[in-house]
């Protein structure tokens, strides 16, 4: 059997020193969903225990097209703390690649939770009732798995690759609205730019074919996982990326311009 405790201490470890660890797959033959969740929850115990506090989630592998490049067959989720929370002001961050390994940007689109998101619902108007408000959003991803090769469980441990999350200016969500939204959402359209240059475009759609249905993944997996809280009013959710995840370096500024929402462009500059 896996050792749970010490598995969470090494991820942690390489978390703190930006440093990459071998696969925990290889090493431990036996390391599945459940074990990796196992030591997802031990990570929070300790970084509760050092003072950090859980803000949100992050859900991962919600855009199908990028699973053949990483081996991924379902998503995942981890939980983002006020440490690695970042507020963008202006629609504009400027935030420091120290400590990274080898992280990747992920346009997204963030939520507010305004109460508890109904387990076992498809119907994303309905799951929207539950969302205070809306952002554009960047997730700063960081494998410390050398060359981003993994198996599926090792990326759930792995804080399921979170390492920042940089929220835009928020939407307020009006009841009399969700309709609309819903449909919006779904069919937004994006283009992700660096220095200037369009490198990638995507679709709300990408996200599980609806970033609220993203929303209703984690809340139909938590409730077969007790060990972790269930979602509550003020958690910030990020529902996945809608294009590529890609490859960012220190002297970028990158910009995702969402269409189709009343949301404006967000731009964050990376230094080292």
């Amino acid at each position: 059997m896996p050792d749970i405790q010490l598995i969470a201490r090494e991820l942690l470890d390489a978390y703190d020193h930006g440093k990459p660890i071998p696969s925990i797959s290889e090493g431990n033959p036996g390391f599945d969903w459940s074990a990796a969740y196992d030591v997802a929850a031990e990570i929070v115990k300790l970084r509760r225990a050092r003072g950090e506090h859980c803000s949100g989630r992050k859900i991962g592998f919600t855009n199908r097209n990028i699973w053949p490049e990483y081996g991924a067959t379902s998503p995942i989720w981890a939980h983002v703390y006020d440490s690695t929370l970042i507020y963008a002001r202006n629609n504009q961050a400027t935030l420091s690649l120290r400590g990274s390994v080898a992280p990747r940007l992920e346009p997204e689109i963030a939520f507010k939770l305004r109460g508890p998101v109904p387990s076992g619902c498809t119907d994303p108007a309905t799951i929207l009732q539950s969302i205070a408000w809306l952002a554009p959003s960047f997730e700063i991803v960081d494998c410390h798995f050398a060359d981003w090769k993994f198996k599926p469980a090792d990326a759930a441990a792995d804080f399921s690759f979170h390492w920042r999350l940089i929220i835009g200016e928020p939407y307020p969500i009006a009841t009399t609205e969700i309709a609309r939204l819903a449909f919006q959402i779904r069919d937004c359209r994006i283009a992700l730019k660096c220095n200037g240059e369009i490198r990638d475009h995507g679709v709300g759609g990408n996200a599980l074919g609806h970033p609220a249905l993203a929303l209703a993944f984690l809340a139909d997996i938590l409730v077969t996982q007790p060990k972790f809280d269930a979602l509550a009013a003020g958690e910030v959710i990020t529902t996945g990326t809608l294009t590529a995840a890609l490859p960012i370096r220190a002297g970028e500024t990158w910009t995702s311009e969402i269409s189709g929402l009343p949301v404006a462009p967000l731009t964050v500059t990376f230094t080292a």
